[in-house]
């Protein structure tokens, strides 16, 4: 086979990059000017023999180009195996290299190596002369830059669990004559660097393709932690590399054993910790301008805090970023998708409205979509919901119909909670059709297809008490999920409570539960228990309770530590405060009246502030006869918190009972609390029954409260369905 190039010519410039490369090492040999005379000598030497080796090596004989190259260079058998190995790579005889570099004893050169390296390190740190070398720098170089080609051609083979034990055997050696970690006063002044940067880049790389997991990330360690004297460009990149496999390598790595720790440092304890804590490193690098801009670092950044439930530390990332890395408009966008995700909505929401001021960008799509989805959730503002959705609805501008289907279901969501704050029944009908008219005509788009839609659709349908309707788009929700998503779960078992259905609805929670995992198992346990209160099952529900206590402390101990791996420390906590206040009123409707203090203590143990703890203590006074101090317990908790839909009507109850307020007064407290849970059938027959004693002639508007109690109370599910 026809050989590339001509090998005289690459020895002839190999033996020129020998000499430079001496050259530089001259001023540190007693001798510099006899060693640099007696290389020009071999080099002259060489281009006389050089036909003569260019011949044996085009033949395929390694052995005689070997010994001619010893002869000529006065090279020993190793060095000279190095130079015609590394010859043949650069060649592209990958097989022909290995077979060369497979001749070199490294066991017995490895002593030699860090004998000459310590020696290198005495002489710079004591100003000595460099006497009785074992072998040259140039030697070593030569010596370890075949092994880290043998790991190459190995790797070029695919024999990459012996290229990484090749390449491993590079810093084996450096690192175990490089003790003291100086190993930048070796380095910098010689080709190593370039070697050592190289091999200390390609071994985790050997390791992945190998699928040695655990040895990627000692790899991936050993190169952060070792002393390599590496660029700063180097450094970053394998931090990133790093962090990317920790995030997306499958493979939990255990917490780092670092030999030398400064007290109170941080030190990561999973691999979602490490990767946010070498992403940190790597865009503070970059504020101190010591590398340049990569946007990735942030993308990989944003999915470790997002999936670890701390994009509160991704909002902090950002707003530190210096000025014009990231548009306004990103950035305005990305800082509220953090702080809605931290449950920060007014936050959220000034953002949007500043990416969407006339100055910046009042026709973005998805600015003005996301906005109404944040004011959709919150009655308070769902006007301005309402007016984002339309909007966003004429600047669609020929988006697809997904978009314009995205858009009518939030524009529904708004109207149906802008309905719920009408003071008017009349507006708060026309609200609810025009909600339900624009939630199924985004269902026509992507019929039976999208969650959010059929969850919307089946949970409006549901509150205006069309039941049979809402438990069609619920079943649709389930199998599109396939069981995945608790609140399909939760909003069908719902739905069949407030048919009356309870066999049905426990059945249903009972199968979500073998379908979720049991750090999820919270909700699920909670709806169980009310559909066993509905049943008359006092027992079962104290029980189920208990279940639901038991699994809310044992995830507070499991992940009570580090970054959170599990999202809903809030929401757990809001659980339990609900699970107590549930459990006292259980043993207050059984006379109970210690166990029902034991629960009312716990609960405030957790919150004192709450204003279902409050309305908790009314209850146990008002079972007890004590109305006056029930009285001072409700008014409490509407301190605590004035929209408390339960406070305020037991407060009229308990002012009805005790005769000496006026009936306006306690009227007024009963249509507060209609106005914020129009459904409340217990406020609608407390009204029906002040209308009734206030005068005769309401007895109508009585007779209509009555009739709209019974029906609430026929339909009513054993929790809001909302």
């Amino acid at each position: 086979m026809k050989r590339r190039g001509s090998f005289s010519v690459l020895m002839r410039n190999t033996m020129n990059c020998l000499c430079s490369g001496e050259q530089m090492q001259a001023n540190e040999m007693a001798q510099s000017s006899e060693f640099l005379s007696t290389k020009d000598v071999l080099v002259d030497q060489y281009t006389q023999q050089n036909s003569e080796v260019d011949q044996r090596v085009d033949i395929g004989n390694i052995e005689e180009a070997e010994s001619s190259l010893r002869e000529g260079l006065c090279l020993n058998y190793e060095e000279a195996r190095a130079l015609l190995g590394r010859l043949e790579y650069q060649r592209g005889n990958v097989e022909a290299a290995l077979r060369v570099f497979d001749g070199i004893d490294l066991a017995s050169v490895a002593p030699k190596i860090r004998s000459t390296i310590n020696k290198r390190m005495e002489h710079h740190k004591n100003h000595t002369n460099w006497d009785a070398r074992p072998m040259s720098i140039h030697a070593v170089g030569l010596l370890v830059e075949a092994v880290y080609l043998k790991a190459r051609a190995l790797q070029d083979l695919g024999r990459f669990k012996e290229a990484a034990q090749s390449c491993n055997v590079i810093l084996d050696t450096l690192e175990s004559a490089l003790t003291d970690g100086s190993a930048g006063n070796f380095l910098t002044d010689s080709k190593l660097q370039e070697i050592v940067c190289k091999a200390v880049e390609l071994l985790p790389e050997l390791w992945k393709l190998a699928g040695f997991s655990h040895e990627v990330i000692l790899s991936y360690r050993r190169a952060l932690l070792g002393h390599w004297n590496l660029d700063p460009v180097t450094t970053a990149k394998i931090q990133k590399e790093f962090a990317i496999f920790l995030l997306y390598g499958g493979f939990d790595a255990s917490p780092p054993n670092l030999r030398f720790q400064m007290d109170g440092a941080f030190i990561p304890r999973n691999n979602i910790e490490e990767a946010v804590l070498l992403l940190t490193i790597l865009l503070r690098k970059f504020s101190l301008k010591r590398i340049e801009w990569d946007p990735s670092i942030l993308h990989h950044l944003t999915f470790a805090l997002a999936i670890s439930g701390q994009l509160g530390s991704l909002a902090n990332q950002v707003e530190e970023l210096l000025p014009g890395v990231l548009d306004r408009k990103t950035q305005y966008y990305t800082l509220a998708l953090c702080y809605l995700a931290e449950n920060d909505d007014l936050t959220a929401l000034n953002l949007l409205r500043k990416l969407l001021s006339a100055s910046e960008d009042p026709n973005c799509v998805k600015a003005l979509l996301l906005a109404s989805k944040v004011c959709g959730e919150n009655i308070s503002c769902a006007e301005d919901g309402v007016m984002f959705a339309r909007r966003a609805l004429t600047n669609l501008h020929g988006c697809c119909g997904q978009i314009e289907s995205l858009a009518n279901c939030l524009l529904g969501i708004s109207l149906s909670a802008q309905a719920r704050s009408c003071s008017s029944d009349s507006e708060r009908v026309l609200r609810q059709s025009e909600a339900l008219y624009l939630l199924e005509k985004a269902e026509k788009v992507v019929p039976g297809k999208d969650y959010r839609i059929l969850y919307n659709l089946s949970l409006e349908t549901a509150e205006q008490r069309k039941l049979d309707s809402a438990l069609r788009y619920a079943k649709q929700l389930i199998q599109l999920e396939a069981g995945s998503n608790i609140e399909g779960w939760i909003l069908l078992a719902r739905i069949l409570s407030a048919q009356k259905r309870f066999v049905d609805a426990e059945t249903i929670i009972n199968a979500a539960l073998e379908q979720t995992g049991k750090w999820n198992h919270g909700v699920l346990l909670r709806t169980k228990a009310k559909i066993q209160i509905a049943q008359g099952q006092l027992k079962n529900a104290i029980e189920t309770y208990t279940h639901l206590l038991a699994i809310i402390q044992l995830k507070t101990k499991s992940f009570g530590f580090g970054l959170a791996t599990l999202k809903g420390g809030k929401i757990d906590r809001s659980l339990e405060i609900q699970t107590w206040y549930d459990l006292t009123n259980v043993y207050i409707s059984m006379l109970q009246w210690r166990d029902a203090e034991v629960c009312l203590k716990n609960f405030k143990a957790i919150d004192p502030y709450s204003a279902l703890a409050w309305h908790a203590t009314g209850q146990l006074y008002e079972a007890k006869g004590l109305l006056k101090e029930a009285q001072g317990a409700y008014a409490k908790a509407l301190d605590i918190e004035p929209g408390h839909v339960p406070s305020l009507v037991s407060t009229a109850i308990v002012l009805r009972d005790l005769s000496d307020t006026s009936l306006a007064v306690i009227k007024g407290f009963l249509t507060d609390a209609l106005r914020l849970d129009h459904a409340n059938h217990i406020a609608w027959f407390n009204l029906g029954l002040i209308y009734k004693a206030e005068n005769p002639r309401l007895a109508l508007e009585a007779s209509e409260c009555f009739q709209a109690a019974t029906l609430l109370e026929e339909t009513a599910p054993v929790e809001p369905f909302r």
